[in-house]
């Protein structure tokens, strides 16, 4: 009886966990995660495959990389979405909802002129228009984040974090395999990118019907306060970071932080254009990368967690850096059998899992690097570092593919992860996490 009891107990209480997540507030933040994760890949894989299919050289592919350079520098321009109000809109919808849609009004039109450019004969309007997708994209996001702190409980939180992953997953597969599945029917990339605009929309409405953040109303400026917010939100938290550690150990911290996922990112540049140049369909292509290869991240990213947890954080950056680096010689094998659609699966499962622990593991590194005091402006700092590398170190990766076969590329790109993880290595002995974690509040 007692047994029964506790049992009914038990299902209650999971049931009551699970309808957290039916509450209206992390319902728009589900929409917004969607609304957050679309517009990245159609200036990264989405795009990439169709520069391929057009002609363009894996050099400029390469090149083309620079694109993702808003993601790099959004801290610059957040304190002012942060701060100044949309004339006229934020009395109507407050700050937060009036900077979301105003920016998907401008993400939208830069997705339509992307889509009605010519990688081929007019690269440098390709190139302009997905600048400033990633540019909207990029501010997009600091909205949304900053959204779903303010909207959510202190106890909803967790299961916010866990909404805005779920929907950012599914932004990836409408733009990574349901790109990929209209291509192939309509074998139109203009109108691919049409209805990617169009999606947009969903973030557009959500913004629009969202309920009001507690305290979210236009403030008054005074002057010079916005140097002053420049200050607080960018400069000081930069400073801090470097006046607590010494010189050489901020640095060295900086220089893994750059080099740790560089590999993953040199090899990624070239994924798509290497399943193109060697046979996939783009229809194969969305069902084992953009789909299969979502939810292996998935995998990884939660079973990074438990690694870390299991034998703490330096351990598990090495461990999982070693598979994520051994990942890339599956590419290798992948070119010398060819355009095999079930060695695909294997290769990108064991790629994307790793990945994910790969990445599970950098961020629970990155996020005790950060003072108490400044944690988000910190993790942005050094996330915006970290895409440094695989933004601008990694375009060389076009080069070399142009210059190699595709089994050499992917061999030299198993080194470049090499020297983040020897440098890991390193100080693991002369730095334990006791020398590299934040001070706390003075």
């Amino acid at each position: 009886m007692t047994e029964s009891a506790d049992a009914k107990s038990h299902r209650q209480r999971l049931s009551e966990a699970f309808m957290v997540y039916m509450e209206r507030r992390l319902l728009f933040v589900f929409v917004m995660g969607f609304a957050s994760g679309l517009p990245l890949l159609l200036t990264i894989s989405t795009l990439q495959i169709w520069m391929t299919e057009v002609g363009v050289s894996l050099t400029a592919i390469g090149i083309f990389a620079l694109v993702g350079t808003p993601y790099t520098l959004k801290f610059l321009w957040a304190p002012f979405i942060d701060r100044v109000p949309v004339p006229l809109l934020s009395r109507r919808f407050g700050r937060r909802r009036a900077w979301m849609m105003v920016i998907q009004v401008g993400l939208m039109l830069a997705i339509f002129g992307l889509g009605l450019s010519d990688p081929v004969l007019r690269p440098v309007y390709t190139a302009a228009f997905a600048i400033a997708v990633a540019f909207f994209s990029a501010s997009q996001d600091i909205v949304i984040d900053a959204y779903r702190i303010e909207i959510l409980d202190e106890d909803q939180q967790g299961a916010g974090a866990a909404m805005t992953q779920a929907g950012y997953r599914f932004g990836l597969i409408a733009a990574g395999a349901g790109a990929l599945y209209l291509a192939d029917a309509v074998n139109d990339w203009s109108i691919v990118y049409a209805a990617m605009a169009v999606l947009v929309l969903v973030g557009f409405t959500a913004a629009l019907l969202a309920p009001l953040p507690p305290g979210d109303a236009p403030r008054a400026e005074a002057g010079g306060a916005d140097v002053s917010i420049f200050q607080s939100m960018v400069i000081e938290p930069f400073t801090e970071f470097f006046t607590r550690n010494q010189l050489w150990v901020a640095l060295t911290i900086l220089a893994f932080v750059l080099l740790y996922k560089f590999g993953d990112a040199f090899a990624g540049v070239m994924a798509n254009p290497f399943y193109i140049k060697i046979g996939f369909t783009k229809t194969e292509i969305a069902n084992v990368s953009k789909i299969f290869g979502v939810f292996a991240t998935l995998t990884g990213v939660f079973l990074g967690g438990v690694v870390v947890k299991r034998y703490g954080i330096l351990p598990s950056l090495l461990g999982c850096g070693v598979l994520q680096m051994l990942s890339n010689l599956m590419f290798a094998a992948q070119a010398s059998i060819g355009a095999d659609v079930g060695f695909l699966y294997l290769t990108i499962g064991l790629e994307n899992l790793s990945g994910g622990m790969g990445s599970s593991a950098f961020v629970a590194y990155l996020s005790v690097l950060c003072h108490t005091q400044y944690t988000g402006t910190q993790f942005a700092l050094l996330t915006s570092f970290m895409a440094f590398g695989r933004t601008w170190l990694s375009t060389t990766s076009g080069w070399l593919a142009d210059s190699t076969d595709w089994v050499t590329f992917f061999i030299i790109s198993t080194f470049v992860a090499l020297p983040g993880l020897l440098l890991l290595i390193w100080m693991m002995k002369k730095l334990p996490m006791e020398r590299q974690v934040h001070r706390g509040p003075d």
